[in-house]
């Protein structure tokens, strides 16, 4: 026994009952009690449960008068057998005739944030995207179908992985941000908004991987071949350390026209504050060997970084590699740490 639905295209609904045609009676659309083929099954309890889905069924049909244009037949089918086993309210309604996926949208605004020059956030948004696809079995999430037992399943998920809460909460974060993008140019009205109910796993400060004193000096005394790799890396951490903690990606956008006088000026990426700092005698005997020749537009080192979505790929690559030779320097200073461009900043 099936539910048959035309619209635009025919979809066919089995349902859990079987019998031969001598035992279905097709004017009334039920089992025929009187068929001895029927004999073991529970006519009257069957034929309840086909008339209630059937009426169910229609009840969405006619309710959805208009708003029948904007769906499919497949959508039509998945919300009537949604609501077989819910009770039908206006949100139905209201969801079936918006069957946009946080997954269409997030990809809006990754495209929004590759024009605005900022992959840093295109990439978060594309990794808590990818993230939340997979715990769905690579299936797209509609809009509506974010609700807070997802999300706690998805944390808790994660957690039996043993994945942090900080990884965990910079993935949901991330869906909240789109999430509530599409509330607020009107893409989206939710019944309730699950992030208003849903906490987000509380991140735990990392430990700062500072480095003392005599570390810098024991780095200083290394001596590499100029211009090689490792001797642009270790310039790099002198700079960036002379530079009170600056970051790599503030380093590598730095330019000559940055420098005046004793001092350089320069945005920090990540806020946009403007920041200056005094040229030290160390940081000035490094600026001296990387300007020679260069034009004030010229970046002063090799790693050179423009902030820009097709060169952001560049900087990835040469992030790894300047972090991969941090440990060969760790390992010639003898500083038993996993030295990385980051324990600069502290």
């Amino acid at each position: 026994i099936a539910l048959r639905v035309f619209h635009k295209k025919q979809r066919i609904v089995h349902l859990p009952f079987f019998t031969k045609a001598i035992g279905w009676d097709n004017s009334n659309m039920e089992l025929k009690k009187s068929a001895s083929v029927n004999k073991d099954i529970d006519c009257d309890e069957v034929n309840i449960e086909l008339y209630d889905k059937l009426h169910i069924a229609k009840s969405i049909i006619n309710s959805l008068g208009d708003t029948l244009k904007n769906i499919t037949a497949d959508v039509l089918v998945e919300n009537i057998k949604k609501a077989w086993d819910e009770t039908l309210d206006s949100e139905l309604k209201k969801n079936l005739s918006n069957p946009l996926t946080i997954n269409e949208w997030s990809r809006v605004l990754i495209q929004r944030k590759l024009k605005e020059e900022e992959p840093g956030s295109a990439k978060w948004y594309k990794d808590s995207i990818t993230a939340v696809t997979k715990f769905n079995k690579e299936k797209p999430i509609k809009l509506f179908e974010l609700t807070v037992t997802f999300l706690k399943e998805f944390e808790l998920e994660h957690k039996a992985k043993g994945n942090s809460n900080n990884t965990i909460s910079a993935y949901l974060r991330g869906v909240r941000a789109i999430y509530n993008s599409a509330i607020k140019e009107d893409k989206f009205e939710p019944e309730k908004n699950p992030f208003h109910f849903y906490k987000i796993p509380t991140t735990r400060r990392t430990k700062k991987k500072a480095l003392p004193k005599e570390n810098f000096t024991a780095i200083r005394e290394l001596d590499y071949l100029v211009g090689s790799n490792l001797f642009h890396t270790k310039n790099y951490l002198l700079s960036m350390f002379n530079c009170r903690g600056m970051n790599l990606i503030d380093l590598a956008k730095l330019r000559v026209i940055n420098i005046e006088n004793d001092r350089i000026f320069y945005g920090r990426s990540k806020t946009d504050d403007p920041l200056s700092v005094k040229i030290t005698q160390e940081f000035r005997a490094i600026l001296d060997y990387y300007i020679i020749g260069k034009q004030p537009s010229d970046f002063i080192f090799p790693i050179g970084y423009n902030g820009s979505v097709t060169t952001f790929k560049k900087y990835r690559s040469d992030r790894r590699l300047v972090n991969k030779l941090c440990k060969i320097i760790a390992k010639d200073a003898k500083l038993n740490v996993p030295l990385h461009s980051y324990y600069i900043r502290h």
